[in-house]
């Protein structure tokens, strides 16, 4: 564990522009903190911070300046590695043939990018997208080159976001394994910023930062601030039994009430770092001589989205929203050996009406409990 000083930061980033990377990480646009291309430590949101709760988001300033006071915003790290659109494959008329390109090299996929500022629930979503995308017999290409080239900065966190729920999920506050580096910014008698070393390539950025060795006590500080962070969580979702228990309230009439407040807006599915629903599309030219395959971003919660020949599967907001939590929580478990869900928070702040999947999720269990209690002394 080392101690590097707030302005040694520039000298990080700096380190990783001298390996080629493209630096992204959390800044400010607008009246919201998103992920995008950053040079300096100064385009960090120094000095903010930020209220979030059901359908409400709000930047406010902090007296300390510290790089990251402020929890999740709505982008993820998914839309660099699984970009919204990307091209497949491309077709050219030749004469009287088609010559087809496949595998085309955009130029976001030859990008090699250090993201800087990762928290532990993205952290955890990056691995269950790993598992999507290049644990199976079916591997996605494009996600898995962008994958092994990215350098890795986690974040571990020192205060609660005002949605999230990661502790009940054991995805945070703190970075534990993934990461090249993992950064934790103390306030406590002064401002500094404890780094751990994941792995070599790690070591190797970090060897050029004016850096010293970790004090014990400068340890047990950082260690305090992310207990703190995990205490002052205010939601859970309690994820035994899941499976079990969404499977066998298919009915439950739960599913009515939600289904009146829900706009299928998709909302929840763009800013979820885990959700990995697309379309395919066709496109041509005016000539008819190029032709392109296209991947683009859409969401379980469109009607076309389940369309088949008569109709769509999923016609009704109900059973959508009851896909959709299904899914994440159980069917996921299935599929991938892990829950879907890594307790961030986003769906409950961006959704317009406030819909929050740990309330939907405790009404369906304590019915389930209550049932299972009923069953036994019976």
């Amino acid at each position: 564990m080392y101690r590097i000083e707030p302005d040694a930061l520039n000298e990080l980033i700096q380190s990783l522009q001298k390996e080629r990377y493209t630096v992204i990480g959390p800044t400010l646009r607008g009246e919201a903190i998103v992920l995008d291309t950053i040079t300096s430590a100064s385009e960090l949101p120094v000095g903010k911070t930020d209220e979030q709760s059901p359908a409400k988001y709000r930047l406010v300033d902090k007296a300390e300046k510290t790089f990251f006071g402020a929890s999740v915003g709505p982008h993820s790290w998914k839309q660099f590695l699984f970009p919204p659109t990307l091209k497949i494959f491309s077709a050219r008329k030749r004469g009287e043939t088609f010559e087809v390109s496949e595998d085309i090299e955009s130029p976001e996929s030859s990008e090699r990018y250090a993201f800087l500022g990762v928290r532990a629930c993205d952290l955890s979503a990056i691995q269950i997208q790993d598992k999507v995308f290049g644990g199976g017999a079916y591997r996605d290409p494009a996600y898995l080159r962008l994958r092994h080239q990215a350098f890795i900065v986690a974040v571990n966190c020192t205060r609660a976001g005002g949605t999230c729920f990661c502790t009940s999920l054991r995805t945070g506050p703190r970075a534990r394994v993934g990461f090249d580096l993992a950064i934790t910014e103390v306030i406590d008698h002064g401002h500094y910023l404890l780094v751990e070393v994941g792995t070599d390539k790690g070591e190797a950025v970090l060897s050029s930062v004016t850096r010293r060795p970790a004090q014990d006590e400068e340890i047990e500080g950082a260690e305090h601030a992310i207990r703190a962070a995990a205490q002052l969580t205010g939601r859970s979702l309690e994820p035994d039994q899941t499976r079990e228990i969404l499977y066998s309230n298919t009915e439950h009439p739960r599913w009515d009430v939600v289904a009146q407040r829900c706009l299928s807006c998709a909302n929840c599915t763009m800013v979820c770092p885990t959700c990995f629903c697309t379309n395919v599309e066709d496109v041509t030219d005016l000539t008819g001589s190029v032709a392109d395959r296209v991947r683009k971003w859409d969401s379980c919660f469109t009607l076309d989205f389940s369309y088949i020949h008569g109709g769509s599967v999923r016609p009704s907001s109900r059973a959508r929203y009851r896909h959709w939590i299904t899914h994440k929580l159980a069917s996921w478990v299935d599929q991938f050996g892990t829950t879907g869900c890594v307790g961030c928070g986003r769906c409950i702040t961006w959704c317009p009406v406030g819909i929050d999947i740990t309330e939907e999720f405790r009404v369906i269990r304590e019915t389930y409990l209550l049932n299972a209690r009923g069953k036994s002394s019976t």
